[in-house]
Protein backbone atom coordinates (compact mmCIF):
# COMPACT_ATOMS: atom_id res chain seq x y z
CA UNK A 1 0.00 0.00 0.00
CA UNK A 2 1.26 3.60 -0.82
CA UNK A 3 1.70 5.89 1.61
CA UNK A 4 0.52 9.51 1.51
CA UNK A 5 4.01 10.17 1.04
CA UNK A 6 4.26 8.07 -1.93
CA UNK A 7 1.18 9.18 -3.17
CA UNK A 8 1.94 13.27 -3.03
CA UNK A 9 5.45 12.40 -4.80
CA UNK A 10 3.66 10.45 -7.59
CA UNK A 11 1.18 13.26 -7.76
CA UNK A 12 3.80 16.22 -8.30
CA UNK A 13 5.38 14.15 -10.82
CA UNK A 14 2.97 14.06 -12.85
CA UNK A 15 1.89 17.79 -12.37
CA UNK A 16 5.75 18.70 -13.46
CA UNK A 17 5.08 16.59 -16.16
CA UNK A 18 1.92 17.34 -17.84
CA UNK A 19 3.04 21.25 -16.81
CA UNK A 20 6.36 20.56 -18.90
CA UNK A 21 4.46 18.71 -22.33
CA UNK A 22 1.51 21.37 -21.81
CA UNK A 23 4.29 24.03 -22.50
CA UNK A 24 6.23 22.12 -25.04
CA UNK A 25 2.26 21.68 -26.73
CA UNK A 26 1.88 24.86 -26.62
CA UNK A 27 5.12 26.40 -28.15
CA UNK A 28 5.28 23.56 -30.92
CA UNK A 29 1.41 24.87 -31.78
CA UNK A 30 2.53 28.53 -31.78
CA UNK A 31 5.21 27.57 -34.18
CA UNK A 32 2.82 25.62 -36.58
CA UNK A 33 -0.10 28.08 -36.11
CA UNK A 34 2.53 30.72 -37.36
CA UNK A 35 3.85 28.48 -40.41
CA UNK A 36 -0.11 27.50 -41.20
CA UNK A 37 -0.72 31.67 -41.49
CA UNK A 38 2.07 31.60 -43.90
CA UNK A 39 0.56 29.62 -45.86
CA UNK A 40 2.36 26.38 -45.49
CA UNK A 41 0.89 22.56 -44.86
CA UNK A 42 1.84 20.11 -42.49
CA UNK A 43 -0.53 16.88 -42.44
CA UNK A 44 1.05 13.60 -40.89
CA UNK A 45 -0.18 10.18 -41.78
CA UNK A 46 -3.21 10.77 -39.09
CA UNK A 47 -3.77 14.14 -38.94
CA UNK A 48 -3.91 17.41 -41.02
CA UNK A 49 -3.59 20.83 -39.61
CA UNK A 50 -5.77 23.48 -40.16
CA UNK A 51 -6.53 26.83 -38.91
CA UNK A 52 -10.20 27.34 -36.72
CA UNK A 53 -11.28 31.21 -37.09
CA UNK A 54 -13.29 32.13 -33.98
CA UNK A 55 -14.49 35.51 -33.70
CA UNK A 56 -15.51 37.44 -30.09
CA UNK A 57 -17.51 40.73 -29.80
CA UNK A 58 -16.23 43.03 -27.57
CA UNK A 59 -17.56 46.19 -26.82
CA UNK A 60 -14.60 49.43 -26.02
CA UNK A 61 -15.56 50.59 -22.55
CA UNK A 62 -15.18 54.52 -23.63
CA UNK A 63 -17.00 54.95 -26.82
CA UNK A 64 -19.42 52.42 -24.65
CA UNK A 65 -19.87 54.75 -22.02
CA UNK A 66 -19.88 57.66 -24.32
CA UNK A 67 -23.14 56.51 -26.30
CA UNK A 68 -24.87 54.67 -23.65
CA UNK A 69 -24.11 56.61 -20.38
CA UNK A 70 -22.61 55.62 -16.81
CA UNK A 71 -25.95 53.61 -15.54
CA UNK A 72 -25.31 51.42 -18.51
CA UNK A 73 -21.87 51.03 -18.40
CA UNK A 74 -21.59 50.47 -15.10
CA UNK A 75 -24.22 47.30 -15.53
CA UNK A 76 -22.33 45.60 -18.10
CA UNK A 77 -18.38 46.55 -17.10
CA UNK A 78 -18.30 43.20 -15.20
CA UNK A 79 -20.61 41.32 -17.16
CA UNK A 80 -19.78 39.84 -21.14
CA UNK A 81 -21.71 40.42 -24.52
CA UNK A 82 -25.06 38.22 -23.38
CA UNK A 83 -25.49 41.10 -20.75
CA UNK A 84 -25.67 43.57 -23.45
CA UNK A 85 -27.37 41.45 -26.13
CA UNK A 86 -30.30 41.05 -22.68
CA UNK A 87 -30.13 44.97 -22.44
CA UNK A 88 -30.90 45.12 -26.13
CA UNK A 89 -33.71 42.39 -26.20
CA UNK A 90 -35.60 44.45 -22.56
CA UNK A 91 -35.39 47.31 -24.72
CA UNK A 92 -33.00 49.36 -22.42
CA UNK A 93 -30.27 49.72 -25.14
CA UNK A 94 -30.53 50.80 -29.07
CA UNK A 95 -29.09 47.64 -30.59
CA UNK A 96 -28.38 49.44 -33.62
CA UNK A 97 -25.91 51.35 -32.36
CA UNK A 98 -24.34 48.95 -30.22
CA UNK A 99 -23.72 46.94 -33.17
CA UNK A 100 -21.94 50.11 -34.31
CA UNK A 101 -19.83 49.81 -31.11
CA UNK A 102 -18.86 46.54 -31.45
CA UNK A 103 -14.93 45.37 -32.39
CA UNK A 104 -14.62 41.71 -33.38
CA UNK A 105 -11.29 39.82 -32.56
CA UNK A 106 -10.58 36.87 -34.43
CA UNK A 107 -8.45 34.28 -32.85
CA UNK A 108 -6.86 31.16 -34.89
CA UNK A 109 -6.74 27.61 -33.24
CA UNK A 110 -4.47 24.92 -34.19
CA UNK A 111 -6.97 22.39 -35.03
CA UNK A 112 -5.96 18.45 -36.05
CA UNK A 113 -8.30 17.07 -38.36
CA UNK A 114 -8.14 13.18 -38.61
CA UNK A 115 -7.34 11.90 -42.29
CA UNK A 116 -9.83 8.70 -41.38
CA UNK A 117 -13.11 10.22 -42.49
Amino acid sequence: MDTLTDLLERYATLRDTILGLEAERDELGAQIKAALQGGEHAETDLYRATLKASRRVEYPLDRFREVFGDAAALEVATIDRRRADALVKAGDLDGERLRDLAVVKETQALVLQPKTR
